[in-house]
């Protein structure tokens, strides 16, 4: 079976380790695990810990074809994408330039097996329209991510970022919305970070889309697609609570209309959840999406296999959507390493 996992997370390894050597935070520091965890400005609450399989997208590969399936890979940020907004402008620019510069390197290098998404410093509108304009234009990444908080603040619907969003729309890319740990940790702090990984990230990035709605960016830019991360957070469940309260914000159509215009993946360890997201947003705007490294395919694999899907379905899951929604070219074979 042909399949495009469209939750896949690979760290160029020369950035983390020229991180690790700054003085000044953001900073990261190599961990036991191979990898490193990462501290964003002023030593802020909330670290991001990855781990050896991370940085090496060769064995990444190599477990994707132990599957027993030609698995093509959307490789966006996850929570580090906060970190090119944490610096000043300008480091944020280049910062985002280099990682964009990588990921276009990967993607010629695995043409129609890797494609790379673009990391954006959002602190200064303009920059993030240039960086986003090069890395789609001039570099042909598939899309964009968007941190689920801009530093510390949780308003990426800032009146300020309308022409960014209205420029993502006029590109027709996705923009990947994803947790990024800075504002739950001291809410939900303590065990390990259990509380916090469990239910802080789900209530972040279910918090953003929420504040892309309420705002009106959703209404005002028909055209733009959200890929809302790990089944679509708490959204699906609780879109009749938006739609009870959400006549305060002043939309003209119930909140849960301009959420199921959002799309979404599978990655949820439970497989009711993975079932009531297809239900809810419909099986043409969800794709498959493992999180690996950080979660197991084998076990993705299996929980869809638990769903009662259709060949179609399975088709329009594992593929065709990925192909709609992120502008993928038509499949031409897997192609050799360049």
């Amino acid at each position: 079976m042909h399949i495009i996992d469209s939750h896949f997370h690979w760290w160029p390894l020369p950035i983390f380790e020229a991180l690790s050597k700054k003085s000044a935070y953001p900073k990261a520091f190599a961990n036991e695990r191979g990898g490193y965890t990462y501290v964003g400005a002023d030593a802020r609450s909330g670290t991001v810990a990855s781990w050896a399989a991370w940085f090496d997208l060769e064995k990444e590969f190599e477990h994707m074809d132990a599957l027993g399936h030609d698995v093509d890979v959307v490789s966006s940020i996850g929570p580090f994408s906060i970190y090119f907004s944490e610096l000043p402008v300008n480091e944020g620019r280049d910062a985002a330039l280099e990682w964009n510069e990588t990921m276009a390197a990967a993607q010629r290098k695995y043409p129609d097996r890797f494609w790379g998404t673009a990391a954006m410093p959002l602190t200064d509108t303009k920059t993030a329209i240039e960086v986003l304009d090069h890395a789609i234009g001039e570099l042909g990444l598939v899309g964009a991510n968007l941190p689920g908080s801009i530093g510390t603040d949780p308003r990426i619907d800032a009146e300020r970022l309308e022409p960014f969003y209205a420029r993502v729309e006029e590109l027709g890319i996705p923009l990947y919305l994803h947790p990024t740990d800075a504002i739950f940790p001291d809410i939900l702090d303590g065990y390990n970070e259990a509380l916090h990984l469990s239910l802080g990230r789900v209530v972040e990035v279910s918090s953003a889309a929420m504040r892309l709605v309420f705002s009106g960016m959703m209404e005002r830019h028909p055209g733009l697609k959200i890929i809302m991360s790990h089944t679509g957070g708490a959204l699906p469940y609780q879109a009749g609570r938006m739609d009870k309260n959400g006549g305060k914000a002043g939309l003209k159509q119930p909140p849960s209309t301009y959420i199921r215009r959002m799309f979404t993946d599978t990655v949820s360890p439970h497989m009711l959840g993975i079932k009531f997201a297809i239900e809810y947003y419909g099986i043409d705007n969800v794709m498959y999406g493992t999180d690996y490294p950080c979660w197991d395919p084998a076990t993705a694999l299996r929980l869809i296999d638990e769903i009662s899907l259709s060949e179609q379905e399975k088709q329009k899951l594992f593929v065709d959507n990925a192909r709609r929604i992120l502008n993928l070219p038509a499949e031409q074979g897997r192609a050799m390493p360049q």
